[in-house]
């Protein structure tokens, strides 16, 4: 396991990071044992205290199984984790991971209809205001990252209205997967964040409280940037 030494005395984020990043990548495989907490803290450089810290976190996010007194064990992050795992899944390395960027596009594409519906089923005009101040401001943005910030907000209404515990949740981590890249992607979205019309006739319908023409017009939305990305993605793997 190449582990190398950390720079600061007591940073278990770092800790956690390291080798969290080393079992996402497979550098450590499931089945294997990580070294003693006591080796990991001489390794790393860092407090015991702080391998601890990173140990519960690590096995809390479901990547390892920590046992008193015994050997702790990598898991199969597949079937043990959760979605706050997709903002180290998409980067990897400091590079874009495309199968993880396609499968947070692929689920945006599905949730993203459905948390409309609900919000138009639920919340209805009382999300007037939010979703009016959310279209005044993206007409008023001049640059493509700004209208996606903006477009981010209008979807966090959209998801409050819709009242759901469990998109609220998946909303939460696709954010933060989606947030650190935005600069980047910010271009190639702008042919949805700028389409002040379509996110008009979304918050319309979600008013109405016309449940079946805010799913419509969700998917109207999300579907042709969505395609375009998909699309990048597939030639960029055949041509590698």
């Amino acid at each position: 396991m190449p582990l190398q030494p950390i720079a600061r005395s007591s940073v278990p984020d770092e800790v956690f990071n390291q080798i969290a990043g080393d079992v996402l990548s497979g550098d450590i495989a499931a089945g294997d044992t990580l070294p003693s907490e006591r080796r990991l803290a001489e390794v790393l450089g860092v407090s015991r205290p702080s391998v601890r810290e990173a140990l519960q976190r690590l096995s809390h996010a479901g990547l390892v199984d920590v046992r008193q007194g015994d050997v702790t064990t990598v898991r199969n992050f597949r079937r043990t984790a959760g979605l706050s795992l997709l903002p180290q899944l998409l980067l990897t390395g400091g590079e874009l991971n495309i199968s993880v960027a396609r499968s947070i596009l692929e689920t945006r594409l599905h949730i993203g209809p459905f948390a409309a519906g609900l919000a138009a089923q639920r919340g209805g005009v009382a999300l007037s205001g939010a979703l009016t101040a959310c279209l005044d401001e993206l007409a008023a943005q001049t640059d493509a990252v700004g209208r996606q910030r903006v477009a981010l907000e209008f979807w966090d209404h959209i998801v409050d209205g819709a009242d759901s515990i469990a998109i609220r949740l998946m909303y939460n981590n696709l954010r933060a997967a989606y947030e650190p890249v935005v600069d980047a992607l910010a271009e190639t979205m702008d042919a949805e964040g700028s389409r002040t019309d379509a996110y008009r006739e979304l918050a319309e319908n979600i008013i109405a409280g016309d449940a079946d023409q805010a799913r419509t017009a969700a998917e109207a939305l999300l579907r042709p940037a969505t395609q375009t990305l998909l699309a990048a993605f597939t030639a960029i793997e055949e041509s590698s």
